[in-house]
């Protein structure tokens, strides 16, 4: 029995190894459909095309079970979200940066104030 599990051990590692790709490319097409709904109106097309091409890489290597072409396709999902990601990040500074020149500085004093500082004694 043991001998039987030594002979069988690089076909198990090789079945586990294909079984956490196949999961992990699963799990990485629903997060990409997740988060492309989310933020896909906050991204230019030009930074949501490659994610959707690499996504239908992924779908049919995840159909095909090809390791390598998942391997692949995550590779090319993760670059492509890591450019639209500087993208977002760069508008919502840029947004930012607008509202905190529009707010300006406060008024110190309006105009119709007219505000004394006295001093008063209780009387008993």
């Amino acid at each position: 029995m043991r001998q039987e599990a030594e002979a069988n051990a690089d076909a198990d590692k090789a079945a586990k190894e294909m079984a956490e790709k196949i999961n992990g490319a699963d799990g990485m097409i629903f997060q990409t459909e997740k988060q492309l709904k989310e933020f896909g109106d906050k991204l230019s097309d030009d930074k949501k095309a490659p994610i959707e091409a690499a996504l239908e890489e992924l779908k049919k290597a995840y159909e095909a079970k090809d390791i390598a072409q998942i391997d692949a396709a995550m590779e090319k999902i993760n670059e492509a979200w890591k450019a639209a990601s500087e993208e977002m990040y760069k508008a919502e500074q840029e947004a930012q940066a607008g509202a905190g020149a529009q707010q300006g500085e406060p008024e110190a004093k309006q105009e119709g104030d007219n505000v004394e500082d006295v001093d008063f004694e209780e009387v008993k």
